[in-house]
């Protein structure tokens, strides 16, 4: 997987002890043979992948789009044109994050990731707005939570990051296939290497046999890339694609769970191999509005363009639809 920025890697990979295996998975899902490279890399910002699309007309939504990553992927697309609809943990601030957006539309609904009926709720909420989406951006996430903490008898990385957006998706996928052309980007991260031997432990969703802050967000954002894949394979018959991201390593507030020692490091050093807020959002952005990505489905992006992921289960189609079972198992009402 070829990282541009080798300090950037070097400090990622010395933060983690997960020790991954090499041999490729000898059963593939489908993704898009040979997607196209572009002219935009890791400096680039969201504005400027953006910049010449005219998004007037389309309906965007954004998870977790009051702040972060979130809210300036809102802002850039409501730059462009479409109406994005934000979601926050409360109404307070959704609407705050909205109000603030000096250009384009934006509404605000509400969403708890930990909460089922919530997201429900919400997802019934965004049907009401609009009848299509044009670009579901499941952005919203935590990392590293110091402790166990459970969520319906689940790990709370996996819970919010995971199960969350796999509801989400699913109670909105109808609305993403009506659109001409419905873009679904999953947020993961290169974190995908720390997930734990075997992928998914799944006799140990709930931490019961261990937990490793580590180890529980890396098997999270890899569930988030499983989970594309596997939404790829089932859109193969329709205009829509789904596709995952890294979108860097930034100061957001994403890492207010760190150890301190990472927290220091990040406010005295990050400037040297840390990304932008502005950088951060680019990938998704391009991703989510790219002509050039119309019929690219089932990838993996990094600096705005497509990477081969590392090890052994991202391209795991056995592993990919245990997952998927399993997620359904746990989100019915």
């Amino acid at each position: 997987m070829p990282y541009k920025n080798i300090n950037r890697r070097q400090f990622v990979q010395h933060s983690t002890t997960a020790v991954l295996a090499t041999a490729l998975a000898p059963q593939l899902l489908a993704q898009t043979a040979n997607p196209p490279m572009g002219k935009f890399g890791a400096e680039s910002t969201a504005e400027e992948v953006t910049e010449g699309i005219d998004l007037t007309g389309k309906v965007a939504v954004v998870t977790g789009g009051n702040s972060g990553l979130g809210y300036e992927t809102m802002r850039v697309l409501a730059l462009r044109g479409a109406h994005v609809i934000c979601t926050a943990r409360t109404l307070e601030k959704a609407e705050k994050a909205c109000a603030s957006i000096e250009q384009g539309k934006a509404t605000p609904v509400v969403m708890e990731l930990t909460d089922h009926a919530s997201v429900r709720s919400c997802a019934k909420a965004i049907k009401a707005i609009s009848p299509t989406i044009d670009m579901l951006i499941c952005n919203a996430g935590i990392m590293e939570l110091p402790e166990l903490e459970l969520v319906n008898g689940v790990e709370k990385q996996f819970a919010v990051n995971h199960l969350g957006h796999f509801l989400f998706t699913n109670e909105l996928l109808d609305q993403v296939t009506a659109a001409e052309q419905g873009r679904i980007v999953i947020v993961s991260s290169m974190g995908y290497q720390w997930a734990p031997e075997g992928g998914i432990v799944f006799d140990n969703l709930d931490g019961s046999k261990g937990y490793e802050p580590m180890k529980a967000y890396g098997q999270s954002k890899l569930a988030n890339s499983l989970f594309a894949l596997s939404l790829s394979d089932k859109l193969a018959n329709t205009t829509a694609t789904a596709n995952s991201i890294h979108p860097g390593i930034i100061n957001t507030n994403l890492g207010r769970h760190f150890p301190a020692w990472k927290r220091i490091a990040a406010s005295l050093i990050g400037w040297t191999f840390m990304k932008s807020v502005e950088a951060g959002a680019a990938t998704s952005c391009y991703v989510a509005t790219n002509p050039a990505l119309e019929k690219v489905s089932g990838n993996y992006f990094e600096d705005c363009n497509p990477v081969t992921p590392e090890g052994p289960y991202m391209l795991d189609k056995d592993l990919a639809a245990k997952l998927w079972t399993t997620s359904e198992e746990l989100t019915q009402a």
